[in-house]
């Protein structure tokens, strides 16, 4: 609060006897208070802060991302998910399978391991090419469905999310495998080599 400049105060009565004139009644009373409360002279007073109340902000949904100090968001890194105990495949059908698993292992939300719906909605096809760590190399698209387009790029996610492989330096090259993405209506998709 400004300090008070003594233009501004109301006009006060005329006191006798060469004693500081006191200001009377309502606008006195406030005079003195708002000299008492805010000071002259000095800086003025430091309030403390008021004590941090929890957040109410809703719950963000698990994997999702959720914005950090500043509105940037923030990324939840993905976890490394482990692979069976035979994780060394003793060729390219049994390393499919092992991929299939380890692709819906990563996509629980957009993935399914039930019955497959007829008709499906859209049916992509990937060839994956893996360097001999089992790092992505390539992900191509071998068939694109002719509606629901979007879900070449679901399927792509989705083997992103689920890379590294297993290595597979010890099986013939190419070091490369198709999978089919057979997804319903919800957008779900069920890893051809799965289904038998």
């Amino acid at each position: 609060m400004p300090c008070i400049d003594p233009k501004t105060l109301p006009a006060q009565r005329p006191v006798d006897s060469g004693r500081w004139a006191r200001p009377s009644g309502r606008a006195g009373l406030l005079t003195v208070l708002a000299l008492l409360v805010g000071g002259c002279g000095g800086p003025p007073a430091q309030r403390p802060a008021p004590p941090a109340q929890p957040s109410q902000a809703p719950q963000a949904e698990p994997g999702a991302a959720r914005p950090a100090q500043g509105g940037q968001p923030l990324t939840r890194p993905q976890p490394q998910l482990p692979w069976p105990a035979f994780d060394r495949a003793r060729d390219w059908t049994d390393y499919r399978v092992m991929a299939a698993r380890r692709i819906v292992a990563a996509n629980p939300a957009g993935s399914h391991l039930g019955e497959v719906q007829q008709p499906l909605l859209a049916i992509p096809v990937l060839e994956i090419e893996l360097h001999a760590d089992g790092s992505l190399r390539r992900v191509g698209v071998l068939r694109q469905p002719t509606q629901a387009r979007d879900t070449v790029q679901l399927a792509i996610d989705a083997v992103k999310r689920a890379a590294p492989f297993a290595p597979v330096g010890h099986l013939p090259h190419p070091w490369k495998f198709t999978e089919v993405f057979l997804f319903n209506d919800q957008r779900q998709f069920k890893p051809r080599s799965l289904e038998d």
